[in-house]
């Protein structure tokens, strides 16, 4: 395991940003009646740019403009009523909104009574009418959470010629190996999406102005360590022109051992391998923006105005049962709040609230009902037990709906129990084969929890020249941060971070 960190470090001690004198403004949302948190809400100046408030109703705004008596920041959620401030004289710390009851006159003065089928059939009529498009950019913020905890760890060394390789050394690399382990990725960015087209790699682009990744590099520089010491191990006793045999359950593969794993540090730190170091980076940050981009477009193909998505309940309404729970208000405007669950094998039941004068879906609230997938067969395990997630749209200035905020979280159980046996053969040696070998059993089991949060500011139609001439800057990496910094996105609209990511912090490494 090779990392070249020293373009990050220098990113890290140098970056800098200038920032236009402007006005941060935070607050948290609550209920008027229980003051419970407000998620997703929407805080928007002017109606122009806006915020979301997350699971604990907490938000913050950068405005970097100079604020006048004319300015105003709009609260509004869906079930309660609307709010506006005067920006300029906005110094609450807290934001009460009130629950928006629906009187039946009220109701009454809808067009017509239709029945929850009728509702779900003119949603599919209309929805290339309501989430169509030519070609958008959206400025967006987009936050990944990955977490990964390790249940139980155990291996257990039945045989071994090597003398270094022995219970002793496995049990302190497994001493070493962290139960818990946490991730974040953050990115701020301009997204270019052409909406005619169907293949991705020609229909998405991505313009990264500011990313960041916090984690602890201990826990890799630690795995890096025992790396270089099992490579030290293996150079000493396999021979040139050796390979592998490595045998797990039934199965078997070869593996080769590359002549130049015996070269001494001198060659290895030729021209010709500086030049491979230079293109793995290269390569690397090319990555971090290609998988990024496929990311964020993949949350929202897997929305219900996608086809091909799961979330199917529109576009395969038949194998589904549908039930209109009761209405509900946003914006000035009445919704239908309807619940759908699976009548046989699919995979999602969860609620939607349809507007009821264009039967678009503004909000959705899903969860699997199953396991997603299954998978055990000769010792490995896994099981994709959870997913679930929100999905809300708000109508822009091209008068359809684009994506305001996804939230999409997934948490799986992989394992693996069984026996495996390494086998080091060399044809070049007198003798029999067969050199070293290395037998015992390995039992694995962990947990892995991933969530995906998108929130876009801003939302304009472009031109198709627009969109052709914007070419991406494929060398863009993350800046690396050891612990929680509020400096780093100061005088940015992100998504206000949890606690969790408030408190993370690198372990210090423990003095030998």
């Amino acid at each position: 395991m090779k990392h070249n960190y020293l373009l990050i470090f220098v990113c890290l001690i140098f970056f800098s940003s200038p920032l236009l004198a402007q006005t941060e403004i935070h607050a948290k949302v609550l209920d008027s009646t229980n003051k419970e948190p407000i998620s997703y809400a929407t805080i928007s100046y002017n109606n122009s740019t806006g915020v979301i408030s997350n699971e604990v109703g907490q938000f913050q705004i950068h405005i970097n403009t100079t604020i006048t008596e004319q300015d105003s920041l709009f609260f509004s959620c869906l079930g309660y009523e609307s709010k506006q401030f005067s920006a300029k004289a906005f110094q609450d710390s807290v934001v009460f909104l009130k629950p928006k009851s629906i009187e039946l006159n009220e109701v009454m003065l809808f067009n017509k009574n239709y029945t929850v089928d009728e509702i779900i059939e003119k949603v599919e009529d209309n929805l290339e009418k309501n989430y169509g498009g030519t070609f958008e950019k959206s400025k967006l913020f987009f936050r990944e959470t990955y977490g990964s905890t390790i249940l139980k760890k155990a291996v257990k060394i039945k045989a071994s010629t090597i003398p270094e390789f022995n219970q002793e050394l496995t049990d302190s690399i497994l001493r070493d190996i962290p139960l818990n382990s946490y991730q974040y990725t953050e990115i701020l960015g301009e997204f270019y999406k052409n909406k005619l087209e169907k293949k991705e790699d020609t229909v998405i682009k991505l313009d990264i102005l500011k990313a960041s990744e916090l984690y602890d590099k201990n826990n890799e520089m630690t795995f890096e360590a025992y790396e270089n010491k099992l490579n030290a191990i293996v150079k000493k006793h396999v021979k040139r022109d050796s390979y592998f045999k490595i045998k797990s359950g039934l199965f078997g593969t070869k593996e080769d051992v590359d002549s130049s794993f015996f070269q001494d540090e001198s060659n290895k730190k030729s021209e010709a391998y500086l030049e491979a170091e230079k293109k793995k980076e290269k390569d690397r940050k090319k990555n971090f923006l290609k998988y990024r981009k496929h990311v964020i477009n993949s949350m929202e193909r897997s929305s219900f105005a996608s086809e091909e998505s799961s979330l199917n309940f529109i576009y395969k309404s038949n194998r589904y049962d549908f039930e209109l729970l009761d209405y509900s208000f946003l914006n000035d405007q009445y919704v239908y709040k309807i619940a759908f669950k699976p009548k046989r094998g699919e995979d999602y039941r969860g609620i939607v609230y349809i507007n009821t004068d264009d039967f678009a879906i503004i909000r959705l609230d899903f969860k699997n009902v199953k396991s997603l997938k299954t998978f055990k067969l000769l010792g490995i395990s896994l099981d994709v037990f959870k997913r679930k997630g929100s999905f809300i749209y708000a109508k822009n200035k091209s008068d359809n709906y684009s994506l305001k905020y996804a939230e999409i979280e997934t948490e799986n159980k992989a394992g693996i129990d069984r026996p495996f046996k390494i086998i080091e053969k060399n044809k070049h040696v007198k003798g029999r084969r067969k050199q070293n070998e290395l037998s015992g059993d390995i039992n694995f089991i962990a947990t892995n929890y991933s969530k995906r949060e998108l929130v876009v500011f801003e939302h304009e139609t472009i031109t198709e020249s627009t969109f052709n001439s914007f070419k991406e800057e494929a060398e863009v990496t993350p800046i690396y941060l050891p612990a929680y910094d509020p400096e780093f996105w100061k005088g940015y609209n992100i998504i206000e971070p949890n606690t969790a990511i408030k408190d993370f912090k690198s372990m210090e490494p423990e003095e030998d």
